[in-house]
């Protein structure tokens, strides 16, 4: 066989004077001997500061030698009692992959993942017993809990361990994916993936969405230091850790804050990165080193990096390669290649690894196969595991990645160690079975490996006890999740919105009048300083800018300089207690950032109440996929979606028209999204999310569109209260001019219009038309499709009568319906509206496009002449 292609050509000059260069060498160790690694680190920047002086063109390496950053000299002592840990660690493995195999027997397309778990068991394992810690309680000076990512594909480990714990029957693993089969025998179903939705005591965070919980766990660390720091709670003492996989890491949102993590210093921020070297279908870098790369990126992006790669059993190797062959031939050694390593026995890693060179064949001498087979890797070595989470606890002023190498599928022999195919292998046959009891030395029969029996020692037992005791100390088990926390009073609505309830006329936005209520809710003196405004670099094209001295922009280290706009009013203000986290043009941040304060009453035991504010478009589109998991995870809070609507945002053309959010929010259960047309409506929505989310405690949040739009604002009835959070209310009557006379109506010339968000101006407009020409109209607004369509879903099952078709009851003729958004949106009531009575809709279908707003109405036909016309069209049809 070849030998292993070099992940790179060394592009170096010969060395013209091997005794120099010696002596040099030399000299660097004596340094180092003599005045240890402080002072030749100061030495090596002074002669890097040189070099670049005199432009020389030369930076140091963003890589390290492919061995453990910590030498076996440098490991503190283990601290647990490594047998006991290594023979629960066998048993998790063992009851893991029962409850995948046993799922796929009786129900193959169930699916499930045994290999990333196997990989990953151990990284589990030392967390679990030495560093992750429980919320111990509420109460001062109580411990209230690491935050912890879970790897989704390690998700039934998981359940293993919380079997063993007692908090999981052997009757819920036998119901792995079986969430809706489970409660009808009297059992819980466990989720695929860490789903705090399905399973809210159990699991925090969502991560099955690959990259999601990456950044999420960046911006929940952030959070933490923003609690402190504002006084709120604090979080010192606690970490963020998260378990990734290496193939996670191509995911944009995986990487895309690690620059934030470093600015702000997240030293309560640690990964382990899972480098197992595989992704779903083969190498995640075949030809290549993904730990090479990750390693450069993470170091490059100002991250402490702590490379776990070999186990115990290769100090001995490592002391023993005087020649550096060994540390050469695996820093040579392509992703692709060390897998096919990681698959084959240890006759064939003698010959095709040890035997590349003399060198290499010498450091073998003396092992047996059965040895070479055994060789671990770092990830895999309790031992240097904990040596490698200790330090990065330990480290200050910077997160700490860990990039921890196994191998995928670690133990199933034949079955799927480190094969393409073991990320889909679901089932083992008897002899893999027998196999795998073998290898892990495990307490079974032939006959109860192959049926597959769970284990469970006694209670008394050496594992069980220390297990029990080991989660004691830290605080009680994980994962935990807990809703408990104090309720927040919600100020009376007269008290900051008055001026909408009561506008008389007055021409604004919907957008000034919340930037208004914000400003009055912030001044409250129990809510205000739990409310986390957001925004993505956008807040004074909202008119937020009067916020910035208000209550500051969060920075970490306050404001280093004199901003240019320092005399004005509006000047930009950083501080360390700054409320607005202004995120910049990263609509995935800010999202994480509203899903971290949207779930501190769960995560942290105090409640917040985040207003994340952003151009619409680019909220459901763009970061869809983040407010899904935020749902997941029983987010609490208002994203505001501003500039709605595919013609309000006149010249911004085709990718900034909103025309589908409406759409999509509709589709998740716990978001209630409205599109109100009036900032008293508004104002009656934001009053009432507030007391549902923080009074009530309910697990909803709220998405309110908002406009740009200046217009006349009515004065909002308190009759139309409910109306308005139900879905629709009469607005007006239109046997009447604009200037108030009476216009001449025929009984039979009856319409009722349909309008929500701006478009409602045009309806109203539309209605005036009609009532000049004689035909009555009648004018809904209406506050929140969705809502309604999900009432009239409710009533199909109770027999009730859905609420839209109650308010037109009173109303006579047909029905149009008008919005800013595509048809689809209006058309979700049509089942509801009275049997008999026409219904057509108008929308914004297709792409958007820059013009003034009267033209764009005009060209989507949802201008005052196009609605009067469809209404015409209708009567004229009978």
């Amino acid at each position: 066989m070849n030998a292993p292609t070099p992940i790179s050509a060394l592009n170096t000059m010969p060395d013209t004077d091997p005794q120099e260069t010696a002596e040099w060498r030399d000299a660097f160790a004596a340094l180092v001997a003599a005045q240890g690694p402080e002072r030749a680190r100061f030495i090596l920047d002074e002669l890097a500061r040189a070099a670049h002086a005199r432009r020389v063109g030369w930076q140091p390496e963003l890589n390290t030698p492919h061995v453990n950053t910590i030498a076996a000299q440098q490991q503190p002592v283990f601290p647990g009692d490594l047998a006991v840990e290594e023979r629960l660690a066998s048993l998790m493995r063992w009851n893991a992959l029962a409850m995948v195999v046993r799922a796929n027997q009786a129900y193959g397309e169930l699916g499930g993942h045994i290999a990333s778990y196997a990989s990953a068991a151990d990284l589990f394992e030392a967390g679990f017993n030495h560093f992750f810690h429980a919320r111990e309680g509420l109460e001062p000076g109580q411990h209230r809990g690491d935050l912890v990512f879970f790897q989704p594909h390690s998700a039934p480990g998981v359940y293993a361990r919380a079997y063993l714990e007692g908090f999981l029957s052997e009757q819920d693993l036998l119901h792995f994916r079986q969430e809706i089969t489970a409660p009808t025998v009297g059992v819980r179903g466990l989720c695929s993936y860490p789903h705090p939705w399905s399973m809210p005591d159990f699991w925090q965070f969502p991560t099955g969405s690959m990259g999601i919980g990456p950044i999420s766990s960046i911006y929940h660390a952030r959070f933490m230091h923003f609690l402190t720091d504002r006084g709120l709670l604090d979080c010192s003492g606690r970490k963020v850790w998260g378990v990734f996989g290496d193939g996670e890491m191509d995911e944009p949102e995986s990487t895309s804050a690690l620059t934030l993590a470093s600015r702000e210093g997240l030293d309560n921020l640690v990964w382990v990165v899972n480098c197992n070297l595989q992704r779903l279908d083969g190498p995640v870098r075949g030809n290549g080193s993904i730990v090479a790369e990750l390693e450069r990126l993470f170091t490059g992006s100002g991250w402490n990096v702590i490379k776990l790669m070999w186990g115990s059993d290769w100090d001995g190797l490592f002391a023993r390669d005087l020649t550096g062959a060994l540390v050469r031939t695996l820093g040579e050694t392509v992703d692709g290649q060390m897998q096919t390593f990681a698959a084959k026995d240890g006759r064939y890693n003698r010959d095709h690894f040890f035997g590349q060179s003399p060198a290499l064949q010498q450091l073998a001498q003396g092992m047996t196969d059965e040895q070479i087979d055994r060789l671990k890797r770092g990830g895999h070595d309790l031992v240097k595991i904990y040596a490698a989470y200790a330090q990065a606890a330990a480290h200050k002023g910077q997160p700490t990645v860990i990039l921890a190498h196994t191998k995928k599928g670690y133990g199933m022999g034949t079955a799927g160690q480190g094969k393409m195919t073991t990320h889909s292998q679901k089932k083992l046959d008897d002899q893999e079975l027998i196999e795998f009891r073998n290898r892990f030395n495990l307490p079974l029969t032939d006959a109860q490996a192959v049926g597959l029996e769970f284990l469970k020692p006694a209670p008394d037992s050496a594992e069980m006890q220390y297990l029990q005791a080991r989660r004691a100390q830290l605080g009680g088990y994980l994962p935990r999740r807990q809703a408990t926390c104090e309720p927040l009073p919600v100020p009376p609505l007269a008290s900051y919105a008055q001026f909408a309830l009561q506008a008389d006329g007055k021409d604004m936005s919907t957008t000034m009048a919340f930037v208004r209520m914000l400003g009055g809710l912030l001044k409250d003196a129990s809510l205000g300083p739990r409310i986390v405004p957001i925004v993505a670099d956008e807040a004074r094209t909202f008119g937020m800018a009067n916020l910035f001295k208000q209550v500051g922009i969060y920075s970490n280290v306050g404001q280093r300089y004199a901003p240019e706009d320092i005399g004005s009013i509006l000047s930009y203000r950083e501080a360390k207690d700054g409320q607005i986290l202004e995120e910049g043009i990263s609509e995935a941040g800010a999202i994480a950032s509203w899903t971290a304060a949207a779930t501190s009453y769960s995560v942290h035991g105090l409640a917040m109440l985040p207003f994340y504010i952003y151009y619409s478009m680019f909220g459901f589109q763009r970061v869809g996929d983040a407010i899904w998991a935020a749902a997941d995870q029983r987010a609490r809070g208002f994203l505001l979606g501003a500039t709605s609507g595919r013609t309000t945002l006149g010249g911004e053309g085709l990718q900034h028209q909103d025309g589908s959010s409406h759409l999509i929010a509709a589709t998740i259960p716990n978001c209630k999204a409205y599109d109100p047309a009036f900032a008293g409506e508004m104002a009656v929505i934001v009053d009432a999310g507030m007391r549902e989310m923080l009074t009530e405690q309910r697990d909803v949040f709220y998405y309110v569109t908002l406009m740009n739009e200046n217009y006349a604002q009515p004065d909002l009835p308190e009759t139309a209260h409910p109306g308005v959070l139900r879905g629709c209310y009469l607005f007006d009557s239109y046997p009447r001019l604009s200037d108030g006379r009476e216009a001449p109506v025929s009984s039979a010339k009856q319409v009722t219009l349909l309008g929500s968000g701006a478009i409602l101006t045009e309806v109203v407009k539309a209605a005036e038309l009609l009532a000049a020409e004689g035909i009555g109209a009648q004018v809904l607004s209406v506050t929140s499709w969705s809502e309604l369509a999900r009432d009239g879903q409710a009533c199909e099952d109770s027999g009730a009568t859905p609420w839209i078709a109650q308010v037109l009851a009173s109303c006579g003729g047909p029905i149009v319906a008008a919005t800013d958004y595509v048809r689809a949106v209006p058309e979700s009531v049509r089942a509801y509206v009275p049997v008999g009575r026409a219904y057509r809709t108008l929308g914004t279908d297709g792409f958007g496009r820059s013009d003034t707003r009267a033209a764009l109405r005009c060209f989507f036909r949802v201008d005052a002449a196009h609605i009067a016309a469809a209404a015409r069209q209708a009567l004229a049809q009978g």
